[in-house]
């Protein structure tokens, strides 16, 4: 990815400056029409360029951690916590996912976009000082807290700061974001590691951050609020609530059994009603429409992730190849993940349940791959070949998902409703990881990794895609009409 140096961005042309609206000049929800125009094109360059390398950074990070832990852990001891670099990014996460949303539909996306790369900086530094593994911990969970944040405002400033015809495009470039950091993150992180130390994949990220946000803020000012005219205190209350209890929970999942089901319990009690004030009304029951999405997001979530964490334990302990055998079957995932973004983007016609069923039924048919690869008499190589396979699924799901989302959206209220599908997304990565640590546990026979353990988990995860599929029949088939005829007359100025 290239960065451009700050004399060529000055020569490139920004956002024109805001006008008065007349009758025929505003969208349909009485805001400024927007030029039409793709991703690149000169209205919208510097904050696509902005987003991408944000998206494209925080990736970075991302994989980067889990290359680089064994080495901090060498260095700063605190074995028993290594779990807990990712617990508490991810429940801070779900913090930072829940208050942006909001804060975007008072204000605008730019105020919490600058206070999220901000945290996520902070964070970086924190982590790259740290003196303990504790300290490490609070550094992530500083940037979990940012990282929320931003992912949150990314998705507003597609909905509301690009034309309909453009959406699909800049989805597919936030996805094709993770492409290069896939490719060539792991491999650059241990590299660091080993000749500069670890602490500089988090130290020099910060330079790339905060040059990304000096890009991609003067458009997002550019971008107006929502209809929500006071600040919903509640939510944050709440979303603390959700973490605190998801953070009990999964404490529960792994612990002895005498405490492991109060500890569920209780994690359950405290944060099941946070939940189901924060997702969409009617979330919970997969209405038509935006919760239905909302739903589907989130199981789909908790079935790919909740597979591919174990993907490379799958290969390395059960079937005995190296690290970067297994390696290969993720780097697989990354590549046509983004193809599959990139072919839902060119598929805006078709009808969005059926591209998000396609989708689904890859990402099973992948995960079975996996579970086949369990057997001694079934090739290894098939786990790179089926885990392509599911990341091609999720590239043609999860993006259409998160456009169903926008289509969905009451108008004014995107930043809700984005943050309610970050939020689906988050618990099901949290909640995938946990129930298969908790297989994993239950079957473990000392220090053998159980095949029973990881059969169990893949075929819990084909169940829930199941459970995703029958839902995604209540999505809508197509876009609105409003919005369809906003496309076509978008295409006709492309």
């Amino acid at each position: 990815m290239t960065i451009e140096t700050p004399s060529a961005l000055e020569e490139r042309p920004s956002l024109p400056p805001p006008v008065s609206p007349s009758a025929d000049e505003t969208a349909g929800d009485g805001s400024p029409a927007l030029p039409p125009g793709g991703p690149w094109s000169p209205p919208y360059r510097l904050l696509t360029t902005g987003l991408v390398l944000t998206i494209g950074g925080a990736a970075f990070e991302a994989l980067a951690v889990a290359t680089i832990l064994p080495a901090t852990v060498r260095d700063l001891g605190g074995l028993a916590l290594y779990g807990w670099v990712f617990s508490a990014f991810m429940l801070a996460n779900l913090i930072g996912t829940a208050i942006a949303g909001g804060e975007a539909d008072v204000r605008g996306p730019a105020r919490p976009f600058a206070i999220g790369v901000g945290l996520f900086v902070a964070g970086l530094v924190i982590g790259g000082t740290a003196p303990s593994m504790t300290a490490l911990i609070v550094g992530r969970a500083v940037q979990g807290l940012g990282g929320g944040v931003i992912g949150s405002v990314a998705y507003v400033a597609v909905g509301r700061g690009y034309p309909a015809a453009a959406k699909p495009r800049m989805l597919a470039l936030m996805s094709t974001a993770w492409v290069v950091p896939g490719l060539i993150g792991p491999a650059i992180a241990g590299l660091m590691a080993d000749h500069l130390g670890w602490r500089w994949v988090f130290l020099g990220l910060g330079p790339l951050m905060l040059i990304a946000a000096v890009l991609a803020l003067p458009p997002l000012r550019r971008i107006p609020g929502g209809r929500t005219l006071v600040r919903d205190w509640w939510r944050i209350v709440r979303a603390i609530q959700l973490a605190a209890g998801c953070g009990v929970l999964l404490a529960g999942l792994s612990a002895h059994r005498l405490i492991a089901m109060p500890l569920i319990l209780i994690g359950g009690a405290v944060g099941w009603p946070a939940l189901r004030r924060l997702l969409p009304e009617g979330t919970m029951r997969a209405a038509p429409g935006l919760p239905a999405a909302v739903a589907t997001m989130g199981l789909l979530n908790l079935a790919f992730f909740g597979a591919d964490a174990f993907v490379p334990l799958a290969l390395t302990a059960v079937r005995g190849r190296s690290a970067s055998f297994a390696g290969l079957a993720l780097t697989a995932a990354t590549i046509t993940w983004s193809t599959g973004s990139w072919v839902q983007a060119r598929a805006t016609r078709r009808p969005r349940r059926q591209v998000v069923r396609t989708g689904l039924s890859l990402v099973a048919a992948g995960i079975g791959g996996v579970a086949l690869v369990l057997g001694p008499a079934v090739p290894s190589q098939l786990a790179v070949v089926a885990w392509g396979i599911a990341g091609l699924g999720m590239g043609l799901a999860y993006s259409t998902m998160s456009l169903v989302v926008l289509e969905t959206a009451p108008v004014g209220q995107e930043g809700v409703s984005t943050a309610g599908m970050q939020l689906a997304n988050a618990l099901g990565v949290a909640l995938g990881a946990g129930l298969g640590g908790a297989l994993i546990a239950a079957f473990q026979r000392g220090e053998e990794v159980s095949t029973t353990s990881l059969l169990s988990q893949n075929l819990l995860m084909i169940g829930v895609i199941g459970i995703a599929f029958a839902i995604a029949g209540r999505l809508p088939a197509r876009p609105p009409r409003d919005r369809e005829a906003e496309t076509a007359e978008a295409d006709v100025f492309a």
